[in-house]
C-alpha cells in the first residue's frame, strides 16, 4: 500500500511518520503531483496558520489538486481545516470540500485548546473499535462549525465538530499520532478503508 504524507511546509510529517512505521506502513513524503495521485492513501497534515498554509498551497497548485483526489483523503488537524470553506484565522478561502466554516474560539476560553480531550458521536468506520468518549490530543484555536458532516464532536465551551467525512474525505481536529493507543487504531481504520 502506497501512502503518501503531503509535504507542503506546514505539516506534522516526522510524527505522522512514525505512527505508520508502528503499523508496519512507510509513508513517504511528497509534493509531486503524480506522486499525490498515484497513492493508495493520503494524509493531509497542518500545522501552523491558515492564511500561509494556503498560499504554500497555492504556491505548488496542490489547492487544485487536492479536491479532486479519489482515494481516501484524512486532513489532520490544519488540514482538516483547510477543506473547509472558509477560516477565521487570516480570513481564508479553504478548499471547499466540507461545508462547514473554521471560527475561532471564544476569547474567555484559554487558546490554544492543548491537551487531552473526549470525542462523541462518533458515526464513521474511520472510529471502528473505539469507544463514545475517548480521549484525544488536540491542540488548536481554532474549530469546524457543526454541520451534516460532522463525524465525532468534541466541546470547549461550545461543540464543535473534531471529525468531518465528505465521500473520500475525512477529517480530524486532534492529532491521531499524538493520541496513543486510541489514535494509532484510528490510522490503522484509515488505511483500511
Amino acid at each position: 500500500m502506497k501512502i503518501v504524507i503531503i509535504d507542503y511546509g506546514a505539516g506534522n510529517i516526522k510524527s505522522l511518520q512514525f505512527a505508520f512505521q508502528r503499523l508496519g506502513v512507510e509513508a513517504i513524503l511528497s509534493k509531486d503531483p503524480e506522486i499525490i495521485k498515484n497513492a493508495d492513501k493520503v494524509i493531509f497534515p497542518g500545522v501552523g496558520e491558515a492564511s500561509s498554509a494556503m498560499q504554500k498551497l497555492r504556491e505548488t497548485e496542490l489547492d487544485r489538486l487536492i479536491p479532486n483526489l479519489n482515494q481516501p483523503v484524512l486532513g489532520i488537524c490544519l488540514g482538516m481545516q483547510l477543506l473547509c470553506n472558509y477560516s477565521e484565522e487570516g480570513e481564508t478561502e479553504g478548499l471547499k470540500i466540507f461545508d462547514c466554516d473554521v471560527r475561532k474560539f471564544n476569547d474567555g476560553l484559554k487558546v490554544p485548546q492543548m491537551g487531552w480531550n473526549t470525542i462523541w458521536d462518533l458515526k464513521s468506520p474511520l472510529f471502528k473499535g473505539i469507544t463514545e468518549n475517548e480521549y484525544m490530543y488536540l491542540v488548536h484555536s481554532f474549530y469546524a462549525e457543526l454541520n451534516e458532516q460532522a463525524i465525532a464532536k468534541c466541546s470547549y465551551g461550545l461543540d464543535y465538530a473534531s471529525a468531518l467525512q465528505k465521500d473520500n474525505f475525512y477529517g480530524v481536529q486532534f492529532h491521531p499520532e499524538k493520541s496513543s493507543k486510541a489514535g494509532s487504531s484510528i490510522l490503522k481504520n484509515f488505511l483500511e478503508l
